[in-house]
């Protein structure tokens, strides 16, 4: 909007805690605050349209969480576990064949024995109905798009988005100022590359004293199946074909109740060639033999994709500023060899609720919980990771063959003796960085999608229910096109067009000079482009709140 356009005040309502995103980590930490203070005010944004309408996730959760937040939980009906895992597979895929590893020689850590696979959007919606028993308000539909700070600098509450904005930036008639959300404390547990975390992370230094985070983008299918490919319970890992031994990534099928498949590709976005097409290679994967025959004559229901954070311990960044602090996937606690986070979602979430409980009993606000940080690496999210803290940097340095070996090698010490003899390795550059030149690669030749196994992106995105109102300001911000153009096309081929997995971003000739042209009605909100551009020249911030993918059951 233009500067000089004076916008009437906003509105504002107070809370002891403003929690933003209804994912695990914000949706426990709202239960865990009434359950130990029911008196207390606690609301929770959340930017989907519902509660788990952004939420897409493998998933194989560890129930530990779960079991600590709401301990009766498996004598209640109507919960979503429905599937306990029954069979752990482990698969080496060569261009033609496969290999299963032995469940002896994995670490025990890697062992799925006890966990369930369940769809994480139901999960939270499960979660929501028994935060809104216990008082706490959800407001689905409201993004929070800018953070309050006082005088002294500290955090006081958080902005939704206005609303009605047209594409030039103007208010249009059905413009509605955004909504002031004041706390003693905010929360912030908006998911992987979160806009609010990423500027909180900037402004309080958070990540002075640790690694640079890493990031894999991971894609995602569920199907219905014939009766007799199904398997309830299977849980099956694999890594190899088709990508190389040189890029990091791997895939999982997941046999949920129903005949229903989950099946998914995860690439790590520290590659290097600027052609790799991650959706391709996810559809590649499903026409290996060792894959294929379980959606024979199977029917896609759905589609999804998300960036995961994968730098693990080395690259948490300091949980606590004045104010607030970040929990779950913001601040980036998924373990990678277990290709699972939401566990430490919620022990994140209640670790952050008990200790602001404290401080708000004890009289303060906007202060720093200090606590918070403190405690995380001694409480099982910390040892958690630390055991598993070397797999993602021996796999970049090494590749899959020999960093995949070493790797599970350091699990065992750290799991045996208590120590790992790599210490705590660095990842080195970050995953912008990481990209090459085109002159340095070839093009890849991907076949084209049959329509029955592999599909293009525009039929996948519309299996989304991805929706933007296209009246508004471009919610993928390109700061400099000009460079954009020199660089991301003329140096680097254009790898948005195949990194974003959504179909978002293309170059055209226009009037004979390559024009970018960004169609932002496609984005699911995966946030690869803020991640992988290689000038970090996007900046991804919320649209209006409620828009963009609507996952029912993902």
């Amino acid at each position: 909007m233009t500067e000089a356009m004076e916008l009437p005040e906003r509105e504002s309502m107070e809370f002891d805690v403003v929690i933003v995103g209804a994912g695990p980590a914000g949706l426990s930490a709202a239960i865990r605050l009434k359950q130990v203070n029911p008196d207390l005010t606690v609301v929770v944004l959340e930017k989907g349209a519902e509660v788990g309408a952004h939420i897409v996730s493998g998933a194989v959760v560890d129930p530990i969480g779960i079991d600590r937040l709401l301990p009766g939980w498996r004598e209640e009906e109507g919960h979503p576990f429905k599937t306990e895992v029954k069979d752990d597979q482990f698969l080496l895929l060569g261009p033609a064949g496969s290999i299963r590893l032995p469940n002896f020689l994995m670490p025990p850590l890697m062992s799925n024995h006890g966990n369930y696979i369940v769809s994480l959007g139901l999960v939270c919606r499960w979660l929501a109905e028994k935060a809104e028993a216990l008082g706490v308000e959800i407001y689905p539909g409201f993004a929070a798009s800018e953070v309050l700070y006082n005088d002294e600098g500290a955090v006081i509450g958080v902005a939704t988005g206005d609303m009605g904005v047209e594409r030039n930036g103007e208010p249009g008639p059905a413009f509605t100022r955004g909504m002031a959300l004041m706390g003693k404390y905010v929360l912030i547990g908006e998911g992987v590359r979160g806009s609010l975390a990423k500027q909180l992370i900037q402004k309080f230094d958070l990540s002075r004293d640790s690694d640079v985070q890493k990031y894999g983008i991971g894609i995602k299918e569920l199907w219905q199946v014939k009766p007799e490919k199904h398997r309830q319970g299977l849980v099956q890992h694999s890594f190899g074909w088709p990508l190389g031994m040189k890029t990091g990534g791997g895939s999982f099928l997941y046999h949920l109740e129903d005949n229903l498949v989950a099946v998914g590709f995860v690439v790590h976005l520290n590659y290097k060639n600027p052609y790799l097409y991650p959706f391709e290679e996810f559809q590649r994967y499903k026409t290996h033999p060792a894959i294929r025959d379980t959606f024979e004559s199977g029917k896609r229901l759905s589609y999804g994709a998300r960036a995961i954070t994968e730098g693990g311990y080395q690259s948490v960044p300091k949980l606590t500023f004045p104010g607030g602090a970040l929990i779950g996937c913001s601040a980036g606690l998924v373990n990678v060899p277990r290709i699972k986070g939401s566990h430490n979602a919620v022990l994140s979430g209640m670790l952050a609720a008990d200790r602001i409980a404290e401080a708000l009993a004890a009289g303060r606000a906007n202060d720093e919980v200090i606590e918070i940080e403190n405690e995380w690496r001694d409480t099982d999210i910390g040892k958690d990771l630390k055991r598993v803290r070397n797999v993602k940097p021996l796999w970049s340095k090494l590749g899959t063959a020999l960093g995949v070996g070493l790797g599970g090698l350091d699990m065992w010490t750290n799991q045996l003796l208590g120590f790992s003899i790599f210490g705590t390795l660095k990842h080195g550059k970050t995953d912008a960085e990481s990209l090459e030149p085109a002159k340095f690669h070839k093009p890849i030749a991907y076949p084209r999608p049959d329509g029955v196994l592999t599909f293009d992106r525009l039929s996948s995105v519309f299996l989304s229910s991805t929706n933007h109102e296209e009246d508004q300001p471009v919610h993928l911000q390109v700061k400099d096109m000009e460079l954009q153009r020199r660089s991301e096309h003329d140096v680097y081929a254009g790898p948005s067009t195949r990194y974003c997995p959504a179909g978002v971003y293309e170059w055209v000739e226009k009037d004979g000079e390559p024009t970018y042209v960004i169609n932002a009605q496609n984005c699911v909100h995966c946030k690869t482009c803020d991640i992988k551009d290689p000038n970090q020249n996007i900046n991804w911030v919320p649209p209006q709140g409620g828009e963009g993918p609507v996952y029912s059951n993902m």
